[in-house]
């Protein structure tokens, strides 16, 4: 009998705990974001997937020459000479793994790339082969989740300087954080990352992310052809 209203007496005590521990998550589960931008496409995933085994949280190193197509290190570079970064590099080699058109080596050196693509992603060239400018963030989570390849590109107004692009990655994103922090970005740079929120991302370029999307960030959008080729699905 004891031993009953010793388990009856837990019981009661367990069910308390559940419903304190409910009252305490509460609060937290009702801020929680709904996701914007439409849900995750089985492209999406594969574009994920793709992005996730680049390879470029160790390669495109900074501080290196580098093979633009895989990211391997050549040889570093002198000290004092720069930071020497290959967020463009690594770009226009995911596009080209891709089967997508991104301008690239031998058309344009390494050396100020990024803004070099924002230029030709402009174009009627870019226009041409399928590239289109995006009205902006909610559009471009959009259309990566549904495994479309959307650069995120930064053009630095003073030509001598570097720019900055990065590829936006497919996820569930609530529309307040994408608004303050942009998507998330697969990208090489000063910091190379698998995923790093855009304002981070772009954090050495001021004025290139203003909450909203309000900054001169710019993004462009192209199809992928998953379907042609099987390795990559």
């Amino acid at each position: 009998m004891s031993s009953i209203k010793s388990n009856l007496e837990t019981g009661r005590a367990l069910k308390r705990r559940v419903l304190l521990m409910a009252l305490v998550a509460w609060p937290a589960i009702a801020r929680a974001e709904p996701p914007c931008c439409g849900p995750v496409t089985m492209d999406g995933e594969r574009l994920r997937q793709f992005l996730d085994d680049t390879g470029v949280d160790h390669l495109w190193l900074s501080g290196f020459r580098v093979d633009w197509q895989t990211g391997a290190a050549i040889e570093a570079w002198p000290a004092g000479t720069g930071a020497h970064t290959h967020c463009s590099a690594f770009a226009a080699s995911a596009a080209m793994r891709l089967g997508v058109y991104l301008l690239r080596p031998p058309q344009h050196s390494q050396i100020l790339l990024a803004n070099a693509q924002m230029g030709w992603l402009r174009s009627s060239e870019a226009e041409a082969d399928g590239w289109r400018m995006l009205s902006g963030v909610s559009a471009a989570q959009t259309e990566a989740n549904r495994g479309k390849l959307v650069m995120a590109v930064f053009e630095n107004p003073n030509p001598r300087k570097p720019g900055h692009i990065a590829i936006v990655r497919p996820g569930p994103i609530g529309a307040a954080t994408l608004n303050q922090d942009g998507p998330m970005v697969t990208q090489a740079g000063g910091h190379n990352a698998l995923a790093v929120p855009l304002a981070q991302g772009f954090g050495n370029h001021p004025g290139a992310w203003v909450p909203g999307g309000r900054g001169a960030v710019r993004f462009y959008a192209h199809d992928i052809a998953w379907t042609r080729n099987p390795a990559r699905s």
